[in-house]
């Protein structure tokens, strides 16, 4: 790396904020698949039961089917990401996306549905992991809480979108439900050809030791000034340290940092949330709602859902991560206790339903966005790509298990039954975010290399 005159280390730093949000917000546009296949299957299972005859346990395992997907599209998104780069992998992930959701669509068979959806949850698992990854690697350490909540709004705007699209397809006959899943192939092909103007991570780029590359996307970021000190920052660990391999993620220095963040992601799932997002129509039809009604509970569901996301958007950089993540445990945890309480004693809708979205705003506010903020922190830049994809894929595992079970212990015990184990789980939850996860708001990526290490 060239010298540089002194006088632009005393220059202030200045990033171009329009172009780091426009970077992230088409990165984040695979939050957005993320979000449609997530919300899509809730309006569409009251007509898949009928198109193939459901039981309660090809319900689970349908709805879990993209989970399994996604376990796959994780670990096939580390080794791509750290092997060839950020971009190249978000483009697979388009890609394969588009072409699932065409498959869905046009199934003829139970049998080829669940392939299809499977397919979706590779390329859902793949961008579940690269685009939170691609965002924190682009942005200034003082925004980057903020822009990598940018994955979580889409994936807000995603379901929210979805289930407004779900409401309106409803009345259109029994194969409204290949419309439903037919229509993501146009957030895929727009993901696509936008991922096409993206710049390479530069972060990417200088651990494959191309610095020249690097600090030209830097500068497309931000002034000399900030070139200057972010590849200070960058240019000392390149060549030596071998590829990051998946038995890597074991090794003493990273552990804590890769516990912290397997524990997160999976606890992110088994706070039960998920199951209120995929089994709506359940929980509602429990109380006596109709069709109609459990339809319009989805579109509340993702109105509120989007509201809190953002305000958590400008209180992430702002209180911090630790603070919203003990917030988000504890609350849920309560609120889980009434509404099961409620589902028990079968309530009016109305009731549910207003417990139903505290607890929907407590999670968009908290767990939701600040699990994929931390996870894209707290691992070393030569490990990050591979340490993220384990995560990822405990996260997609806890979730096939969360929505796997759901009906076949609802059936068994009640609707209301599993809500007391999810209240227990958050409130454990609390304890775990209390004792082991440290804030990190504020500092470079650099900064917090081996943080969680020393903890």
């Amino acid at each position: 790396m060239a010298s540089r005159p002194p006088e632009f280390a005393a220059s202030p730093v200045v990033v171009q904020s329009t172009y780091i949000v426009g970077i992230a917000f088409i990165a984040a546009l695979g939050g957005y698949l993320f979000g449609f296949d997530f919300a899509v299957i809730s309006g569409a299972l009251p007509f898949l039961r009928q198109q193939f005859g459901l039981t309660a346990w090809w319900e689970g395992f349908l709805t879990g089917s993209l989970a399994l997907g996604c376990m796959a599209g994780c670990l096939v998104a580390g080794q791509l990401a750290d092997r060839y780069g950020r971009r190249p992998g978000l483009l697979l992930a388009a890609g394969i996306f588009l072409v699932s959701s065409v498959g869905m669509a046009v199934a003829p068979g139970l049998g080829l549905f669940v392939v299809a959806r499977f397919a979706a949850g590779i390329g859902v698992g793949m961008a579940s992991m690269l685009s939170p990854l691609y965002i924190a690697e682009v942005s200034p350490a003082a925004v980057r809480g903020r822009n990598v909540a940018i994955n979580q709004l889409t994936i807000v705007i995603g379901i929210l979108v979805t289930n407004l699209v779900n409401y309106f397809l409803a009345d259109t006959g029994p194969d409204a439900w290949r419309w439903m899943f037919g229509l993501g192939a146009v957030p895929a092909g727009l993901f696509l050809l936008g991922v096409m103007w993206l710049p390479e991570s530069p972060r990417w780029l200088a651990q494959a030791g191309r610095l020249p590359q690097a600090e030209a996307v830097l500068r497309k970021i931000g002034n000399a000034a900030f070139v200057e000190t972010t590849l200070v920052g960058l240019s000392a660990p390149v060549d030596k340290e071998p590829r990051a391999r998946f038995r890597d993620v074991l090794s003493m220095d990273v552990r804590p940092a890769v516990v912290v963040g397997v524990a997160l992601a999976v606890f992110q799932q088994f706070c039960g949330i998920n199951v209120v997002f995929n089994y709506t129509s359940t929980i509602f039809a429990a109380v006596g709602a109709d069709l109609n009604r459990q339809l319009l509970e989805t579109i509340g569901i993702g109105v509120v859902n989007l509201g809190f996301t953002l305000v958590a958007m400008f209180l992430v950089d702002r209180l911090g991560r630790r603070p919203l993540l003990l917030f988000g445990s504890l609350g849920l945890a309560v609120l889980y206790l009434v509404l099961a309480f409620l589902l028990q004693r079968h309530a009016a809708p109305g009731l549910v339903s207003g417990v139903v979205l505290a607890a929907i705003g407590t999670y968009g506010l908290s767990l939701a966005p600040v699990t994929w903020v931390v996870i894209s922190e707290i691992f070393p830049t030569r490990i990050r790509g591979v340490a993220s994809s384990v995560a990822t894929v405990a996260l997609w595992g806890a979730y096939f298990v969360l929505v796997f079970t759901f009906p076949v212990l609802a059936q068994a015990i009640g609707t209301y039954g599993p809500f007391y184990l999810y209240a227990g789980i958050c409130l454990l939850g609390f304890f775990f975010v209390r004792a082991n996860v440290q804030e990190t708001k504020g500092q470079t990526l650099e900064q917090l290399e081996g943080s969680f290490a020393r903890h």
